[in-house]
């Protein structure tokens, strides 16, 4: 398993490894708008475990997807949803909206 290996649950979600106790990350939202996500970059801490708290307001389902963070996560239309990531390393990391590609684009940028 690799220090970008990413657990989903739902609602919930799994993060590979143990994070201790009062060193929980402070969850970054993210927005699905129009088939599009918002904001369109998020910087987070390299070294760190992360949440990204998923809110779709559009009236479809969409799929945030990425190889690179190895995440497949289905947000219903009008639903929000839990990403835990475990630390990632200093890099960028692209995903999107499998069922929006065209529109839904993004980047996650740990530094």
């Amino acid at each position: 398993m690799t220090s970008r290996m990413l657990l989903l649950g739902l609602g919930l979600g799994l993060v590979a490894g143990t994070a201790v106790a009062g060193d929980q990350p402070t969850p970054t939202e993210l927005l699905i708008k129009d088939h599009r996500f918002s904001p369109a970059e998020i910087r987070l801490p390299a070294g760190k475990p992360a949440v990204i708290v998923v809110r779709n307001e559009d009236t479809t389902a969409e799929e945030v997807e990425s190889t690179q963070l190895q995440i497949e996560k289905v947000v219903p239309a009008g639903a929000q949803s839990r990403i835990r990531l475990s630390p990632l390393e200093t890099g960028r990391y692209l995903f999107m909206g499998e069922f929006h590609p065209e529109t839904a684009q993004g980047v996650v940028i740990a530094e």
